[in-house]
């Protein structure tokens, strides 16, 4: 597996598509915020029909359900990505002495948390309420904690090892790991009648933002 210096500059092409991405995201992330928080009726109509039908589902596949719950509470749990994320700023500061790329990792993480205890203290939108629920969960519900931890881990991990030069193979595995944990976990949520579908999107892209700007800052001090 290659790896470029550590001090390599930044890549000018990776700037600009972080720099877009960045953009459009922060676009739909806002308008997808000003929708929830207003109560935009056609959204709160689709996020019921949709609650109501996999709530349905989900009592009636009890097996699929206890599945289900394992790899949300345990599997794509945030704090078991938070975990992660610290393994790989330690290995980072051992295997490289790239102290300000493992300081970036952390930080990032703990700012994409608490942007996503903020909107939720902001918004405050109440979860999904059932008479036979089959999971709980507490505090707000948009954005979605799982959904966004698992994006902004995932996302940071695969920029890593395409910034160090990862072999294709290594990262084709890694990208197939992270998109089906990252659709995955968001899934499992609504699933099991603890968010909205819009609450998990709102993560996905919050998430993704998080990310972009992130790559943005790492550019700019380049490691």
């Amino acid at each position: 597996m290659y790896s470029p210096p550590v001090d390599a500059p930044p890549r000018p092409q990776d700037q600009r598509t972080a720099l877009r991405s960045a953009g459009v995201l922060t676009v739909c992330s806002v308008l997808l915020l000003t929708l929830v928080a207003v109560r935009w009726h056609p959204l709160t109509g689709l996020d019921e029909d949709i609650a109501t039908t996999t709530h349905r589902w989900a009592v009636d596949e009890s097996g699929l359900t206890q599945a289900f719950r394992i790899l949300t509470d345990w599997v794509w749990d945030p704090w078991t990505m938070r975990l992660l994320c610290t393994v790989v700023a330690l290995w980072l500061m051992w295997r490289r002495q790239a102290w300000w790329t493992a300081l970036w990792l952390g930080v990032t993480c703990l700012l994409g948390t608490l942007l996503q205890q903020g909107l939720k203290a902001a918004v405050d939108r109440p979860r999904p309420v059932w008479p036979d629920p089959v999971d709980s969960a507490r505090y707000a519900a948009y954005p979605s904690g799982h959904a966004m931890t698992a994006t902004v881990v995932c996302g940071l991990l695969l920029w890593l090892l395409h910034h160090y030069g990862a072999d294709r193979r290594v990262f084709r595995t890694v990208l197939a790991v992270c998109v089906f944990s990252v659709v995955g976990v968001g899934l499992t949520r609504i699933w099991l009648g603890v968010h909205w579908a819009s609450d998990v999107v709102g993560g996905w892209l919050l998430g993704m933002l998080v990310v972009a700007v992130a790559v943005l800052v790492h550019g700019r001090r380049g490691t």
